[in-house]
């Protein structure tokens, strides 16, 4: 199989980037459009230098490996890790590696989530996902490496030991039992019960399932940028406000989008009878919800002023995306 490529070259001269560049970036739409820009590039450039070489043994392997993470994605876990250091002026090459490991992260926990024991899914990305292109044996064995491969990368920040132990615990919580993998057992649990969730039930199923992660994600910058206990309270109030606004959006749009946009099967919560926002509380009030959540993003990142440009940003870019 051809080996995906990166979508961008190593950063080259970004790797001494103005840190203020995405916060500077308030007053200009295309201005804060290339800053994001440039991030996803580092993110990809990063990414591409820790995954193994597809041609070293195991080839097949490893070009899973880098099929589950090279094949596009908006990134935006990666992104949160930038904006959210430059909040405290974080040269970007400092944050690389918790952004390529909280993407490493992701990029295993969709394929074990496409997985048949689990949602069963053929498309990913756009693209066949890692068992339908490869086999389910293959699919298993990457996601596990991804995800130690994301921890030896952290491991590897260039900051000082007790911020990189913090980084370390900050991903290793978000993506274990008390977040990420209790998200997905509590989302078994419910799919197929032919019982809606109540709407605490859901919320919480989606603030582990989904929003731990990018809680992480804004926390490991802002732990690179060493802040202090009441920044990380409010980034952490954004985060909770972005990563349920983040699921919100993606119930909606399995309803009303169409797979070659998303990149994935539409249709499948219902056909699978899983519970969601839309569901359970109707199209009009989830869209009401998300209003609800892009108020709660705003009031959190009011203390930080213009330098919050870029969260803003982000936190928009969740609400109204189309896949």
């Amino acid at each position: 199989m051809p080996e995906p490529r990166a979508a961008a070259s190593a950063p080259g001269a970004d790797a001494t980037a103005d840190p203020r560049a995405g916060v500077d970036a308030a007053t200009d739409p295309r201005a804060l459009d290339a800053v994001l820009g440039r991030w996803r590039e580092r993110a990809d450039a990063a990414l591409a230098r820790v995954l193994p070489d597809s041609e070293a043994e195991p080839r097949r392997l490893h070009q899973a490996m880098r099929h589950a993470v090279l094949l596009g994605g908006k990134r935006m876990r990666p992104l949160l890790v930038y904006a959210s250091g430059a909040l405290f002026e974080v040269a970007p090459i400092v944050l690389d590696a918790p952004a390529a490991a909280v993407e490493l992260i992701h990029a295993y926990s969709l394929v074990h989530d496409d997985l048949p024991a689990m949602d069963d899914d053929a498309l990913r990305r756009g693209q066949p996902t890692v068992h339908v292109a490869f086999d389910e044996a293959t699919a298993i064995l990457a996601g596990d490496a991804l995800q130690s491969l994301a921890f030896a990368t952290l491991a590897d920040t260039e900051t000082a030991d007790a911020i990189r132990v913090d980084l370390l615990r900050s991903l290793a919580q978000a993506a274990g039992v008390a977040g990420m993998c209790g998200g997905q057992a509590l989302d078994i649990d419910a799919t197929g019960a032919g019982v809606q969730l109540r709407l605490d039930a859901l919320e919480r199923l989606h603030s582990l399932k989904t929003g731990a992660l990018i809680r992480a994600s804004v926390r490991m910058g802002a732990l690179c940028g060493g802040a202090d206990a009441a920044a990380l309270a409010a980034l952490d109030r954004y985060a909770r406000a972005l990563g349920l606004a983040f699921q919100v959006r993606d119930d909606i749009l399995d309803i009303e989008g169409d797979s070659q946009t998303l990149g994935k099967t539409a249709g499948k919560d219902l056909a699978q009878d899983k519970s969601t926002f839309p569901a359970l509380i109707g199209l009009d009030a989830s869209r009401a919800r998300l209003d609800e959540l892009a108020a709660s993003m705003h009031q959190a990142l009011e203390p930080f002023g213009p330098r919050a440009a870029t969260l803003h940003a982000l936190g928009r870019l969740a609400i109204e995306r189309d896949r």
